[in-house]
């Protein structure tokens, strides 16, 4: 059978289950802001108990990834994202949950050719290209600023 790329992509849109953007944007748009103003909030504490405001943002950078871990490790960050969408993958929570997931799920083929070879599956595609686009960026603003 010699399927086209139009044929494909006409199958594929049949398969794909129906989103309704109406309800998921903004439950996305508001599950995203609660992650944040979490942060928010936590980085206010942070100083108001007197750190400054670059120990501050990394405590809270470190116990929003940690909090994410660890309900990825207990199964409720896959709850959360399958009713919240991209609201839970934009902040610094979703790469947290993408290492973590793939290191759970590697874990039965042990901690050096699983975890250790698996763990960036999923993150290791944003590392590369974010670290790739950083350098032309780089490069672009050192030549025309």
């Amino acid at each position: 059978m010699n399927i086209t790329p139009e044929l494909y992509g006409e199958m594929s849109k049949n398969a794909s289950p129906k989103s309704n953007t109406k309800v998921n944007v903004p439950i996305a748009f508001l599950v995203g802001g609660a992650i944040c103003t979490l942060g928010e909030i936590l980085r206010q504490i942070f100083m108001k108990n007197g750190l400054d405001e670059t120990a501050a943002g990394t405590w809270t950078s470190i116990i929003l990834v940690g909090l994410s871990a660890f309900f990825t490790g207990l199964g409720l960050y896959e709850k959360l994202a399958k009713h919240a969408g991209a609201g839970t993958l934009v902040p610094i929570t979703g790469f947290s949950n993408s290492i973590s997931s793939s290191a759970i799920e590697a874990k039965s083929e042990g901690f050096i050719l699983g975890v250790g070879a698996k763990i960036f599956t999923i993150a290791g595609p944003v590392i590369l290209y974010g670290c790739s686009a950083s350098v032309v960026f780089g490069i672009f603003y050192y030549i025309f600023r």
